[in-house]
């Protein structure tokens, strides 16, 4: 079994002299999404995506990928999800996850293979256009009326730094926290990628079929890309806040989804990019 952290033997310098110490740092290793599908008698497989992502919660991170890709909709899309292994190759247990589609579930494989090359850095790269990404989120027609007070968005950093338990350690990693619009907090998702931490925390809800997440706040620790807004319309979340700063395109995007954007949410201030109709004072 993989562990989130690993522990490390280092020499450490501190007030003018050396001593020996333990270090807790976030663990990295990649994990391949391999999918399953075709008709019943003639299935295929296909490796689709490689991310490095920090191990646990390795099922929801490949849900949430493939739903936020637009690849499946619905929990009954999916048959079956397990680990599997390369003969020979003792470093992929517990790093290959298959999944299986339903046999009318037909993929665009040569769509999938030329644009999911994913790292912890930078997310699905090899975007052919922005084009490809928006024709994948369809806004919803459904309007809301639901407003948060800018005490309770203030609040909501403090609050998922308590529940970062291997940041606390580490302090090395992403989150992605989920509230209620009652300030409930429902889940918290780790990872050393952002994008990863998002697809865990979407696949939890996919899983679950508590998805589209339109009366949720989605709260990220670090800045707000593109692709994390592309993934939060993806899901149907309404309100997205951001520690550090957003992108432009985030911005442009958010704006096209009607999305409600916070930017530098930190003690007692924030900046809102879009949709400020709901926040209150």
């Amino acid at each position: 079994m993989q562990h989130p952290v690993n522990t490390f033997n280092i020499h450490r310098f501190h007030i003018n002299q050396w001593e020996a110490a333990e270090d807790l740092l976030a663990a990295e290793e990649p994990m391949e999404i391999r999918l399953e599908y075709g008709p019943e008698k003639d299935r295929s497989t296909s490796n689709i995506s490689v991310t490095m992502r920090t191990p646990g919660n390795d099922f929801e991170l490949a849900l949430g990928f493939l739903y936020t890709e637009g690849i499946i909709h619905q929990k009954s899309d999916v048959i079956g999800i397990r680990y599997c292994i390369d003969h020979g190759n003792s470093g992929s247990e517990n790093n290959i996850v298959r999944i299986a589609l339903s046999p009318g579930i037909d993929p665009d494989m040569l769509r999938l293979q030329r644009n999911f090359y994913t790292t912890s850095s930078c997310g699905v790269c090899g975007k052919t256009s922005i084009d490809a990404v928006l024709t994948q989120c369809k806004p919803s027609a459904e309007t809301d009326d639901w407003k948060i007070t800018e005490e309770m968005l203030l609040s909501l950093p403090v609050r998922l730094r308590e529940k970062q338990l291997v940041f606390e350690h580490t302090g090395g990693l992403h989150a992605s926290a989920l509230f209620g619009i009652d300030g409930t907090l429902l889940y918290v998702r780790e990872d050393v990628g952002r994008h990863n931490a998002l697809d865990k925390l979407i696949g939890a809800g996919f899983s679950k079929q508590e998805l589209p997440f339109n009366k949720h706040l989605l709260l990220l620790s670090g800045r707000a890309s593109f692709e994390l807004i592309q993934k939060a319309a993806m899901a149907g979340i309404r309100f997205v806040a951001a520690v550090g700063a957003p992108s432009g395109l985030a911005v442009t995007l958010a704006r096209s989804f009607d999305i409600t954007l916070i930017g530098f949410l930190r003690e007692a201030r924030f900046n809102c990019y879009s949709a400020e109709k709901r926040i209150i004072s």
